[in-house]
């Protein structure tokens, strides 16, 4: 399998982790100072709409992930937050010309954030589905990941044809893959965490057999320990989208707007390169072929709808 290189990743994340898991669904907002270039004259939008808004406060609220490597994750040596959805915040703050201030957004809290106000924006490996839809709405698909399964290098587990009854698996409350588990692995024992540190601990310490999410995510578990591998085939196809307040079609529009922008100029695979595909030496899936649409069609409606 593909592995991650290079030391700078490996000494940042090992650190990293072994933090985060006491850290994460912590009341800590956890603001960066870091941001893009805001000096530059930036677009005035209608008085109104939320673009407007978030220019006249002058910041914008985005939740991400602490966690999550390459795609969110707190720098113990700086204490910023970086990885692929922070760029992209940066980027679509950089076009508001407003700063951007990360909040931690573990899996299950993104949602209520959103409707609460905590903030403005998620982009913390959400995968867009029906489901989620009735409740927030999402910008175009903006990365694409896949579901996998890691498991100790000594483990006769090959896939989650082998997750069968007597065996335990470990994923993210309110992920994709609670639904996923229960439909592929029905007689696994699911255990459901907060964070995919916690899960990353358990499949360590052998408390829990497997566990399953997106193929980067576990990928970055695989940095930090060489006992741990990911096996069997692609359970599903993850992409992502950044959530926002339901209704608010502008700022979708924009959102759209902003992201087609990336790969239209080739930030996107600079992006992708510097965050992902150095150290996978995998070539990325193209999001900017996908479209809602065809997203709500991998997740169907299953509950709120």
């Amino acid at each position: 399998m593909s592995r991650f290189r290079g030391s700078r990743w490996i000494l940042a994340l090992m650190a990293s982790f072994a933090i985060l898991a006491a850290a994460c669904g912590s009341d800590d907002e956890g603001g960066s100072d870091a941001g893009g270039d805001t000096g530059g004259e930036v677009e005035e939008f209608e008085a109104g709409t939320t673009m407007a808004d978030l220019q006249e406060a002058g910041e914008i609220k985005i939740g991400v992930k602490y966690d999550v490597a390459p795609f969110g994750f707190k720098n113990p040596e700086t204490n910023e937050v970086e990885g692929f959805d922070v760029e992209m915040g940066k980027i679509i703050a950089d076009k508001l010309g407003v700063e951007p201030k990360f909040i931690e957004a573990i899996s299950d809290n993104r949602i209520p954030f959103l409707e609460d106000g905590t903030v403005d924006l998620i982009l913390s490996t959400m995968t867009i589905t029906t489901d989620r839809d009735a409740e927030i709405d999402f910008s175009r698909p903006y990365y694409i990941a896949h579901g996998r399964i890691l498991v100790p290098t000594d483990s006769d587990i090959a896939g989650i044809e082998d997750l069968t009854e007597g065996t335990s698996v470990c994923t993210a409350l309110g992920s994709t893959y609670e639904s996923t588990l229960k439909e592929q692995a029905p007689d696994a024992k699911l255990q459901l965490v907060d964070s995919y540190s916690e899960c990353y601990e358990l499949v360590q310490n052998g408390s829990i057999d497997a566990v399953s999410t997106d193929d980067v995510i576990l990928t970055g578990m695989v940095i930090q320990d060489d006992s741990l591998q990911l096996v069997g085939e692609e359970l599903t196809t993850e992409p992502y989208g950044a959530g926002i307040t339901d209704g608010d079609t502008e700022f979708q529009a924009f959102l759209d707007e902003t992201i087609g922008e990336t790969f239209e100029d080739g930030t996107w695979d600079e992006l992708y390169e510097e965050w992902v595909g150095q150290y996978t030496g995998e070539e990325a899936d193209d999001p900017s072929v996908m479209t809602r649409e065809d997203a709500y069609e991998l997740f169907p409606c299953v509950e709120f709808c």
